[in-house]
Parts: C-alpha cells; sequence; structure tokens
C-alpha cells in the first residue's frame, strides 16, 4: 500500500475526498488544498484517468530538513533517481516554499535539477535533459519551515487539461472546478432522473461539456495523451492498458446511451462557434444544442421536467464585463430565473457574497470555490414552482412581538460594534424574556451566508409542553425576520444534560460542515451533529488572549476539542503546538482547523490521550498551557472527572510541564465553580480574568464561565499532585 497526494483547488477537498473513496482509496484524508490517499498503483492511475477534480496526483518519496542550500542539495542526492528515470530521460522540478530560510522558488529547482543530474553523472557519465513541457519526470519539491517534501508527478500536467480544449475565452472556467460545480448542483443524479440542464451564459462550452461526459460515464482523463507516470520507471504498462481498456468500453457504451438534454447559449457568437469546436473535439457535439441568445430572452428547453439544472458562471466584473454592471446583471438573472424556471434548481457561480446577494434567490447553500486566483461563490437554489403561492404568516401574538421588539433592539445596539470589531460569530439572545427560554447565536460564512443556532433550555415543568412548542416556534419566526435568515438556515436544538453529564451531545449525522471567520483565522464549525458547534462563542477573548501570549512560547492545549486555542497560538507566533484530547473525532476536526489555517508538520502535533496521564507521561516543558476541561466526565476510557473536586490536582499536575516565565490559561463554563486558592496560592500566582474575558454579547451572563492566570512561583519538577488524591475509576 502506497502513500499519494491527490491536489485540487481550495473548496474542493471534500468532493475530491467522496470521489477517492468512490475510486477504491483506501486512508482517505482531506487536508489543505487535496487529500491524501493510500492504494496499489491500479488506484494512482485510476486517479488520474478518472478524478474529475484533482488537480496532480504525488506520489512522496522522501522528506528532510533542508534549512540551507548544502542540506537541500545533499537531501536530494541521498535519493536514488535510477529507480525513477533514465539517464537519457528529460526531466522537469516544480519547486514552492513557504516560511523558509531559502525563500526563492527557482532556485530550489535549479539546485534539485544540479542535484540529480549530478548524480547521474557520476555514475553514468550521461545527464538527463531538461523539458519543461512533457518531461518523462517531473520532481515536486515543497519547503515549509525548512523541511523538504519530495515527491513524483504522477500526472504529469495538471488534470484539469482533458485534452479536448480546442479555443478558450478570454476568462475560461477550468474544467475540475466546472466538474465541482456540477457534482454540487447534483447533475448526475437529475440526468438519472430524466432532467435537462441549460448553461445561458456558456462562454467556451465548459460545463456543457463536463455535464455531457459526466452523465455518458466518459472518463475525463480518457482523451490526454500525456501523463507524467509514462516515462516513469515504475511504470505498469499492463495495469494502464487494463484500465485504458475498461475506460474506452464505458465510454463507448455511455455515449450510445446518452440522452441530447444539454442546451447552451451566449450573447456573443464567437463564443457559442468556440463551444462548438470544443464539443466537437470532446466527442460530445451531437448533445448539446447551441446557440446565440441575449440572457434575459432565456426561455426553459421545451420538455424539460421539473428538477432540471441551470447551470452557469457569469461574468465577474474581473476580467469581463464592467464591475459596476455586475450587480444589474445578477439582479436581472435572478429576476428571469424566478418568472419563468419555476421548479428547477439553480447552480450559479458568482464573483462574490454581495453578487449572489443581487440574485435574490431565496433559499439554498453557498460554497466558496477559487477559479484560479479568484475566490468566488457557488450559490445554489430551489426555484418555487410556478404554481405554489406564499404562504400567509399569521399575525404575532402579543409576547411574540416584545421578543421582535427585544430582538430588533438588541441587535440595533450590537450592530455597528460587530460591524467594527469584524465580529462575524456573536451570540443575538440569551433568554432575555422568561417567556422564551432560547439562546441564538448567529455564524456568518466567509461567503457572507448567514446562520442561525437556536437552542432551547428546558422548559419549566410547570409550563405544558403545548405551550413550549408554540414559543419555541415563535423563536424561530422572529429570530428568522429579525435577523434575515430563512427557516432552511436556523437549526434547533433542545439543549437538556444527558446521563453522567456528558459536555458534548451528539445529535445528526449530516458531516456538513461551514466555514466561518473569527479573529481573521478561518474554523469549521457543525450545527447539526453535536449539542456544541465546534466553536465556543463565549470563549471569542480567551482565545485572543491565548493569542497574545504565545509569541515565542511552545504551547500545549489540553482538554483541546476542536482545536481552536492551539489555531489562535500559532497565529500568535508560538513555537509550537501540542493538541491533546481524548476524542479522536475532535482531534480530526483540530487537524482540519490546523489545515485550514495553514499550520501544518511537525511543529503543530495532535495527541489522542487522557490529558492527566498526557501530563504525567513525558518532560516537554511548555511556556503556556491552555486548560479547559469539562464540567463533569465519565469516559470509559479515563478516570472520572468533577472539575471542582480534581482542579487543584490538574493544576499542580501543570507543574512540572512548564517553562522558565510560563503561565497557565484556566477556564471553565461550570457556573457554581469556586477556584481554591488556598490549595494552589502556595505554588502559583493567581490573577482573575473572569470579567474581561466575558464578550459584550455575553454581557447578561456574565457567570458563562470563569477563566484564571496562573503564573508559578517555583517550579519542582519531584512534586506529585496526585498523592492522596483517590479517583473514582
Amino acid at each position: 500500500m502506497t502513500a499519494y497526494f491527490a491536489s485540487c483547488p481550495k473548496g474542493l477537498e471534500y468532493l475530491l475526498r467522496d470521489e477517492l473513496v468512490a475510486l477504491g482509496a483506501e486512508g482517505v484524508r482531506e487536508s489543505l488544498a487535496g487529500v491524501q490517499f493510500e492504494g496499489d498503483i491500479a488506484t494512482a492511475y485510476r486517479a488520474c484517468l478518472w478524478s474529475r477534480l484533482a488537480s496532480r496526483v504525488l506520489v512522496p518519496v522522501a522528506h528532510f530538513d533542508a534549512a540551507d542550500e548544502q542540506a537541500l542539495y545533499d537531501g536530494i542526492m541521498a535519493i536514488d533517481w535510477s529507480a525513477h528515470m533514465a539517464a537519457h530521460a528529460s526531466l522537469a522540478i516544480d519547486a514552492h516554499t513557504a516560511m523558509s530560510k531559502i525563500s526563492h522558488s527557482q532556485f530550489i529547482a535549479q539546485r534539485v535539477k544540479d542535484a540529480v543530474v549530478d548524480q547521474f553523472r557520476q555514475r553514468d557519465g550521461r545527464r538527463p535533459d531538461v523539458d519543461t513541457d512533457e518531461p518523462d519526470l517531473r520532481i515536486h519539491v515543497r519547503l515549509r519551515r525548512d523541511r523538504a517534501s519530495v515527491s513524483i508527478d504522477l500526472a504529469g500536467a495538471p488534470l484539469h487539461r482533458r485534452g479536448w480544449r480546442e479555443q478558450q475565452g478570454e476568462a475560461p472556467l477550468k474544467e475540475n472546478l466546472a466538474a465541482a460545480i456540477l457534482l454540487r448542483g447534483r447533475w448526475p443524479q437529475r440526468y438519472a432522473d430524466g432532467a435537462s440542464l441549460l448553461d445561458p451564459m456558456c462562454g467556451s462550452g465548459t460545463l456543457l461539456i463536463e455535464a455531457a461526459l459526466m452523465a455518458a460515464d466518459v472518463a475525463p482523463g480518457l482523451r490526454r495523451e500525456y501523463y507524467g507516470f509514462l516515462g516513469w520507471q515504475q511504470h505498469d504498462i499492463a495495469v494502464w492498458k487494463a484500465l485504458l481498456d475498461e475506460a474506452r468500453q464505458r465510454a463507448d457504451e455511455g455515449l450510445r446511451q446518452l440522452r441530447p438534454c444539454l442546451v447552451g447559449s451566449d450573447a456573443d457568437g464567437l463564443m457559442i462557434q468556440t463551444a462548438k469546436r470544443n464539443a466537437q473535439a470532446a466527442g460530445v457535439a451531437g448533445f448539446i444544442q447551441l446557440e446565440r441568445r441575449e440572457m434575459d430572452r432565456i426561455q426553459p428547453p421545451e420538455g424539460a421536467a421539473d428538477g432540471s439544472l441551470l447551470v452557469t458562471n457569469p461574468p465577474y466584473g474581473e476580467r469581463l464585463g464592467s464591475s459596476q454592471q455586475m450587480p444589474m446583471l445578477y439582479r436581472r438573472l435572478g429576476e428571469v430565473l424566478r418568472e419563468r424556471f419555476g421548479g428547477w434548481s439553480a447552480a450559479i457561480l458568482a464573483g462574490d457574497g454581495e453578487l449572489a446577494d443581487a440574485l435574490r434567490l431565496a433559499g439554498g447553500k453557498r460554497y466558496t470555490l477559487y477559479n484560479g486566483a479568484l475566490e468566488t461563490v457557488l450559490q445554489l437554489a430551489d426555484l418555487r414552482p410556478r404554481d405554489a403561492a406564499p404562504r400567509e404568516l399569521k399575525p404575532l401574538s402579543d409576547n411574540a412581538q416584545m421578543l421582535k421588539n427585544r430582538l430588533e433592539k438588541s441587535h440595533r445596539h450590537l450592530r455597528k460594534r460587530l460591524t467594527r470589531e469584524a465580529i462575524h460569530c456573536w451570540r443575538a439572545y440569551d433568554q432575555d424574556l422568561p417567556q422564551y427560554a432560547a439562546a441564538i447565536d448567529v455564524y456568518t460564512e466567509r461567503n457572507g451566508r448567514r446562520w442561525l443556532h437556536v437552542q432551547e433550555y428546558r422548559a419549566p415543568a410547570e409550563i405544558p409542553a403545548e405551550t413550549a412548542l408554540l414559543r419555541l416556534r415563535e423563536v424561530v419566526r422572529v429570530a428568522g425576520e429579525v435577523l434575515e435568515v430563512p427557516r432552511d438556515r436556523i437549526v434547533l436544538k433542545t439543549r437538556q444534560r444527558g446521563k453522567g453529564g456528558g459536555k458534548y451531545g451528539q445529535f445528526d449525522q449530516r458531516g456538513e460542515f461551514l466555514e466561518v471567520e473569527e479573529g481573521g483565522l478561518n474554523f469549521l464549525v457543525n450545527l447539526t451533529d453535536y449539542l456544541d458547534t465546534g466553536l465556543f462563542l463565549d470563549h471569542r477573548l480567551v482565545r485572543q488572549k491565548i493569542r497574545e501570549l504565545a509569541a515565542g512560547r511552545r504551547c500545549l492545549n489540553l482538554f483541546a476539542y476542536t482545536g481552536t486555542a492551539s489555531v489562535y497560538a500559532a497565529a500568535g507566533g508560538a513555537r509550537s503546538t501540542t493538541t491533546v484530547d481524548l476524542s479522536a473525532t475532535y482531534l480530526e476536526w483540530a487537524s482540519r482547523n490546523l489545515a485550514l489555517n495553514g499550520f501544518t508538520g511537525e511543529s503543530h502535533r495532535l495527541v489522542q490521550a487522557d490529558a492527566i496521564k498526557f501530563l504525567g507521561g513525558g518532560t516537554d516543558p511548555y511556556g503556556l498551557i491552555y486548560v479547559d476541561p469539562p464540567t463533569f466526565s465519565n469516559s470509559k476510557r479515563a478516570a472520572d472527572f468533577d472539575v471542582q473536586r480534581d482542579h487543584v490536582a490538574l493544576l499542580k499536575a501543570c507543574l512540572p510541564r512548564l517553562a522558565k516565565d510560563s503561565v497557565i490559561v484556566f477556564s471553565n463554563n461550570f457556573r457554581r465553580f469556586q477556584l481554591d486558592r488556598a490549595a494552589l496560592e502556595e505554588d502559583f500566582s493567581i490573577e482573575d480574568w473572569s470579567a474581561p474575558s466575558i464578550p459584550f454579547d455575553f454581557s447578561r451572563r456574565d457567570d458563562i464561565h470563569g477563566c484564571w492566570l496562573l503564573r508559578p512561583k517555583k517550579l519542582n519538577e519531584a512534586h506529585d499532585p496526585w498523592a492522596g488524591i483517590r479517583l473514582k475509576k
């Protein structure tokens, strides 16, 4: 089983993960701008041939420290290149560097080439040639934090180059991004259900051609004549030939059965001619109807079924059109869709969130995608059937109107400060009125789409169930109206303590994550699957404090949950971070949060362990330790824990792991918690930082958590804080 890495544009990682699993890959795990996977050589070939989303497929061959030019040269020389290429073959080097002493990628490529050439010249008396277009072997070198990763590029050239494009427009859409748009729009399922597809601004036809190839089960790489592995010494010709034969057979069968259900139009007649030539080169010209037509004159194709898909990539104003005219174009497109395409669905790649808003399409998800270097927004929407009348809402009750007045006043009061401080996730309401026992949190995705997370507190026993349910519905309706969030983006939960007082309850298993921003950093939240979302909003200032304290320090994050504190520490200039949690699920989440912000590699460790056992199992010193334990825990894999009973022993257990001039940030959400100062002041100077740590949007709940900064008075490595403490097994 060999390890591989498939790169892709940012925003496509989860789609690529699912695609590779379907192709038979094992050990599949997404990371920033790519997916790691395992398999045999057939799996790698299959990814090159069949992946509609990957950019390249790399097979790693070496990792080594390369803090200077000589170390880089020696590391490359240590690799036996005769196992990968012949002396008479050609090569090319792709080099990238980040946060390393060697900061010029062109210099890295030159030194890598020198080392490979010198190795062959010394051994065989011959040297390989350089061919930057179609080399026999393309070597990929990446330096990050002075550590080199060397891989063989099996694709050789970007996989989005399918081999059919003869001409393109001024602002072409990459084929793998087009495939992602179609997959997000559920085109394969829609085609199977008898739907049609229309692109009213089709340009050179990329979306239409990808849709046809997808529906016909044609391998996207079938028409490519060049792959990087064809000149690789370890290339298995028999395996590749068998995969090609299978792909050709599937393509022949799929094209015989393909329905002519794809229609494209464009206002530019020259682009229509370009699209026709590209469709001809791709072998799907007979299945796509193309015509010159202005966007606002489009109509649904005759006989198109409900559930058909309108998909398009309008101009953004970056390279085409005028940025001042773009909102008008998008508004008109939205009007046309609402007026004429009832019962259809839409997938529109907008230039940004404001242009997506200009469409005025209610409901539907948004995804951030990258068209080259341009960050764009994919807007999905299901259009209301023509005969569907809007449901008339009943007047609000007196209590509900009072709730609405309260929420509107609060929102007006908070809005300016939220904007000024660039806060995108906050608490909008927290049981301000006793009749409505709920908390409302706002989460805004990076693409500008707003979600509400409504937690209903358990109603008192004397409140009838029917009354509690009615009030809950009123909370949801009023919150949606005031904060301008449709019902399908409001997530509702009832917060009840489970048996044993577990900190995180589990709900659905949708696996849907939103990417949000806080403090200039990006985090994944999940509003549906768990009681908590992955980002404790009341700890916003605690995380900022950790960033302030982290500079130059080795940081340890205990009971780390989704690793948000580790991300803040890394962003604050920490020398390293160690993230410890007993849950593999939350550690994986933490890993994704770190990678999302570019913090990967050996400097950012993730450890699945009981926090208390971890403290006693090593000697590495830390300059900053963040301790945020649960109120109670009765995990089967660790001793029972009670924060009130056990916090003294826990904090003293940190003493042997503290470096000079170190600090512990200790917080917890047990509202009746009392810090045992008498037991701790012998070893620590203690600063109560609870009041400064409460964000302004939580001012009504100033006891929602406590926070203390503890600095050791003296370090005693022989101290055993757990002596005499009896823990329930």
